[in-house]
């Protein structure tokens, strides 16, 4: 898989928006949670904002709201040459965001376009042409949910993406996860897109009366440096309600701690590409 170099030329795609994809292999580490409410973020301070589902479990569609029922056109469509992503937008209570629906579907979607010599090459073509599309209101952000696994969903993504946004869970085994994702970034960098880069890592699940999350932090902050961010996402109880209401935690409790760090970090994230532009 990793030696596919059929696809365009990095470089070449004429992506307007920034696509940031959200990566960790390891489940359970607040990555779709992360998407959701950084892209409601966002939204919030101005910003046009698409969350594109790659995960078959569909959890950032229905936690922005969006009913199985009405998926009628899915990134399963859109990676299986059946839609254009276009056509697969559908948009949420949320202005100034909008999802490309995730279905299960998807599951199956790997050995559809296995022997396909693009297969890796799908979502960023699908970019390429919606950044093409005129529209009245061009996206700013496209943030790209993944599965917690290294398949092809996976990959599509990092080839799509300019930089990886790295949730990470403030338990044992974190430093463990992301040298495993480092290298992953690093395989894809080497063959597929050489322009990928890591935007950042942001600390999820942050409880500062556990002693061991104090030391994962200090260990994360001297293995990464200035590349993890200052925010940290706490452990909140409305940020864990939210999803079964369909809501992302802004719209949900606007006050908590929760949203107030997600604000934060979507400061925190265009502070970041402004820098970028500068440099």
């Amino acid at each position: 898989m990793m030696t596919d170099r059929n696809g365009p030329e990095a470089g070449a795609r004429g992506v307007e928006p920034r696509v940031l994809v959200l990566a960790n292999q390891k489940g359970g580490v607040g990555k779709t949670t992360t998407a959701i409410n950084l892209g409601t973020a966002l939204a919030a301070i101005g910003e046009k904002v698409l969350i594109i589902d790659l995960d078959p479990q569909g959890n950032a569609s229905t936690g922005l709201g969006i009913d199985r029922k009405s998926r009628q056109i899915s990134t399963y469509h859109v990676l299986a040459g059946e839609s254009s992503l276009a056509e697969a937008i559908t948009e949420t209570v949320v202005p100034g965001l909008s999802v490309a629906p995730s279905t299960l579907d998807l599951l199956g979607v790997e050995l559809e376009i296995a022997h396909e010599r693009n297969r890796s090459h799908r979502l960023r073509s699908a970019i390429t042409s919606l950044s093409a599309v005129e529209v009245s209101e061009p996206f700013t952000y496209i943030l790209i949910d993944c599965p917690p696994s290294l398949n092809l969903l996976t990959i599509n993504a990092l080839v799509a993406a300019d930089a990886v946004l790295v949730p990470l869970q403030c338990e044992f085994f974190a430093l463990e996860g992301l040298s495993q994702l480092l290298k992953t970034v690093e395989q894809v960098r080497s063959a597929l897109n050489p322009d990928l880069s890591i935007h950042g890592v942001v600390l999820t699940m942050f409880d500062p009366r556990n002693n061991l999350s104090g030391q994962v932090v200090a260990d994360v902050r001297e293995f990464m440096g200035s590349k993890v961010y200052e925010t940290m996402i706490p452990r909140n109880v409305r940020v864990s309600e939210a999803p079964s209401h369909g809501k992302p935690v802004l719209l949900y409790d606007l006050k908590c701690a929760g949203s107030q760090a997600y604000l934060r970090l979507a400061s925190e994230v265009i502070q970041r590409e402004r820098a970028l532009r500068a440099a």
